[in-house]
């Protein structure tokens, strides 16, 4: 004879007791409505999972509430690192992307303008967008968003510019 757990107390109990002699639980009648299975050869005899407990997402709300600071931190990321200007006594190399690079250059003595846009935000923090346009084609402009001291770069630029032209 087998022995097997009590399902109401969990003591050891003959399979052959009508019922538990600890607690009293009727055996014999729960095994009349579910007979105990016979594993098969060869089979593991693995219990199916009866309940699955995952911890509630109201333990996780305050992830949950402030995971929306981290997407702006990973755009500002992206964008700070995707562009690049680099100015040279005698050119200017932009690239622009992160994944995939794309780069110009163009030379001072062709630059025909430079534009600075700064709002009342950008002048009291510094930062404003820097347009400078070629005289190599038509449409060649290339912006340089938000970035530090604009009128330091335009200056420079104007005094390459003139250095170049002399």
């Amino acid at each position: 004879m087998a022995l097997i757990a009590c399902p109401e107390c969990g003591n050891q109990v003959s399979t052959a007791a009508r019922t538990c002699p600890a607690c009293g639980y009727p055996l014999a009648e729960r095994e009349a409505a579910n007979p105990p299975s016979v594993a098969q050869p060869g089979s593991t005899g693995v219990q199916p999972v009866l309940l699955e407990v995952r911890p509630s997402w109201w333990n996780f709300g305050w992830h949950l509430l402030f995971f929306w600071l981290l997407v702006p931190l990973l755009v500002a990321l992206y964008r700070r690192h995707s562009f690049v200007m680099r100015i040279y006594s005698d050119r200017v190399s932009i690239e622009n992307g992160f994944w995939s690079k794309e780069s110009s250059e163009f030379f001072i003595k062709d630059i025909r303008a430079i534009d600075v846009r700064q709002g009342i935000w950008g002048r009291l923090a510094g930062i404003g967008d820097v347009t400078i346009s070629t005289a190599a084609t038509v449409d060649a402009a290339q912006e340089a968003r938000g970035v530090s001291q604009p009128n330091q770069i335009k200056e420079l630029l104007i005094s390459q510019r003139q250095r170049a032209a002399s």
